[in-house]
């Protein structure tokens, strides 16, 4: 369930995207006309009605991996949340919780008994049972799988010889009847549940079909299926997706008849909105004032799990070491990153070229999550020039020369080079506006290369630690899990930044540790974890952005949260039935 490894392989697409769409436009939001976004829940007008087809728009073609197991984008994911979905339920506020599989756990939390409920059937008429789990399990941990989720499976017992092909099967997981299933993992986290992979796939379906040869296989790009409400009927590739109610759903009867999956044109969507061709669709923050103007749609908005920071460049990666060097002395006085901090004006920013679409955020958790520290125990490094004035002075960061800039302590010229990536049509004038707020407090803050990089070369230069990178604006997703392993440890690779402390590193120990079954000590962790990293400021936490959602007012019964815009759709139906 942990998502934030899918999401780093998949960060150059769709976090990149969803950054370059958020600086798209300018003006902040005025919602005292038109329809103004509504947080969690659109359309619930009356008593629910069965039938109708509602069309779901996508911007782009889609890959049509239609298996968890292989999806790489949200392209495919998005069909694959209509047609099936886990064992478990992400609640929330992003904690996880028995769905169609509960649980119990040993008193060393080495050993998980499941339970998953009878009745539960696949689309194609079959049964679900534990062997379709088991047999998830074993794909994904097959020598020849060559997908990404590996890491969701890793720490069953066993999985590393089965993976290594030492192994016929994974020695920790056990049949005990068709509902019940024991797994056995190498040792205890406190978070083993987020982590664990929990999509099952028919082992029927697929009998016969090697591991290596499923990604291009009939029942993945043809005719897959699920255990959701939808079962796929027609795939156009690349164009659509036709989908009819199953209505042997386990949760019951879906309401529509159908959901048709289908590609437009981005720039057409208000006038799609407005003729009705779309009943609901992420927007791009460009089309927000468009489609605000509109009477036949609600704008829904939520929180992303994901945030945009600008990172500070402390080292390097060492590869034989597999781990950080902090070699680089530039932004050691910790006064010059909380001045540059306090210097930004990031909520202007927002409100001018995002239209006001991003909550600030000082810290790496996301603000719906139970371990997110309340504002009043952090400092919000609020726009405050004369602050970041008062720290550069302090620091010893002076003009000398009287040119307006400063030079660093020991009288150099000090100059910082800032990388950012290019793709929206804003992209340069919002860098270009804080630039202007370093240079206004004098600080000389410079393009690297004197313009805003493509997406492949900006990545290749901040993870390969080329030289020149010094600053870069970046955007990392986020898991359900507060976990910030993957991210913030010294042998971390995607720790960017190079940075860590001894103490950072206890506290993320500390926060899968034994101790940490205990929820009030977990969370009392990543606060103090959160604390740690308010002060230090590794990196500068510009703001966690927020997803709009535009529904046909026709279509009701929608809900959404930070985790997905796509929940219970066997509830929704329409207003007017077609």
């Amino acid at each position: 369930m942990n998502n934030r490894y899918i999401i780093r392989v998949l960060a150059p697409v769709l976090f990149v995207m969803m950054l370059l769409q958020a600086c798209s436009g300018t003006g902040a939001p005025d919602n005292r006309s038109g329809n103004g976004p509504s947080p969690l829940a659109a359309g619930n007008e009356g008593e629910p009605r069965a039938g109708g087809t509602v069309t779901y728009g996508f911007p782009s073609p889609f890959k049509g991996l239609f298996e968890p197991a292989f999806y790489e984008g949200e392209d495919d994911l998005r069909v694959l949340e209509f047609i099936t979905e886990p064992l478990f339920i992400v609640k929330d506020d992003l904690t996880t919780v028995p769905g169609i599989a509960s649980w119990q756990e040993s008193a060393d939390h080495k050993t998980f008994t499941f339970k998953i409920k009878p009745g539960v059937h696949w689309q194609n008429g079959d049964e679900l049972t534990v062997e379709d789990w088991k047999f998830s399990l074993e794909v994904i941990a097959d020598p020849n799988y060559t997908g990404p989720r590996y890491y969701s499976v890793e720490m069953i017992e066993g999985a590393e010889a089965y993976h290594a092909g030492k192994a016929k099967q994974i020695s920790g997981i056990r049949i005990i009847d068709p509902y019940t299933m024991e797994l056995k993992v190498t040792a205890a986290r406190v978070n083993t549940i987020d982590n664990l992979w929990a999509y099952p796939m028919n082992k029927r379906y697929f009998a016969g079909v090697a591991v290596k040869d499923m990604p291009n296989s009939d029942q993945v790009r043809k005719a897959p299926i699920g255990i959701g409400p939808f079962q796929v009927t027609n795939i156009q590739p690349g164009e659509f997706v036709e989908m009819s109610r199953f209505d042997n759903y386990y949760k019951g009867k879906p309401l529509l008849n159908g959901v048709l999956y289908k590609v437009f044109d981005d720039k057409m969507i208000t006038s799609l909105f407005e003729q009705g061709v779309i009943d609901i669709e992420q927007a791009p923050r460009d089309a927000y004032e468009r489609l605000n103007k509109l009477d036949n749609i609600t704008l829904m908005q939520s929180p992303d799990l994901s945030y945009e920071y600008i990172g500070f460049k402390f080292g390097h990666w060492d590869d034989k070491a597999q781990k950080i060097v902090m070699d680089n002395p530039k932004f050691t006085d910790k006064r010059l990153r909380q001045a540059m901090y306090y210097a930004l004006d990031r909520q202007g920013i927002i409100d001018g070229f995002s239209y006001g679409l991003g909550k600030l955020v000082e810290t790496p958790i996301s603000s719906e999550s139970w371990a997110k520290i309340p504002e009043d125990q952090i400092n919000r490094y609020p726009y405050d020039p004369g602050k970041a004035n008062e720290l550069l002075d302090e620091a010893g960061y002076t003009d000398l020369d009287g040119d307006g800039l400063r030079e660093n302590p020991k009288g150099a010229k000090l100059v910082i080079h800032f990388d950012g990536m290019v793709g929206g049509t804003n992209d340069e004038p919002r860098t270009e506006a804080m630039l202007q707020n370093w240079r206004a407090v004098g600080l000389d803050v410079r393009l690297n290369g004197g313009a805003l990089k493509e997406m492949n070369t900006f990545y290749t230069m901040v993870e390969e630690d080329d030289p020149s990178v010094e600053l870069f604006n970046g955007v990392w997703g986020l898991s359900n899990d507060p976990d910030p392993t993957g991210l913030w440890r010294e042998n971390d690779l995607w720790n960017y930044p190079r940075w860590s402390s001894k103490e950072n590193e206890q506290l993320i120990r500390d926060g899968i540790s034994l101790k940490a079954y205990d929820r009030d000590y977990r969370k009392q962790v990543y606060y103090d974890w959160q604390k740690l990293i308010n002060e230090e400021v590794p990196m500068i936490f510009f703001a966690e952005r927020e997803t709009i959602t535009a529904v046909n007012k026709r279509l009701q019964g929608v809900k959404i949260n930070a985790y997905t815009h796509i929940i219970d759709p066997y509830k929704w139906w329409i207003k007017d039935s077609e």
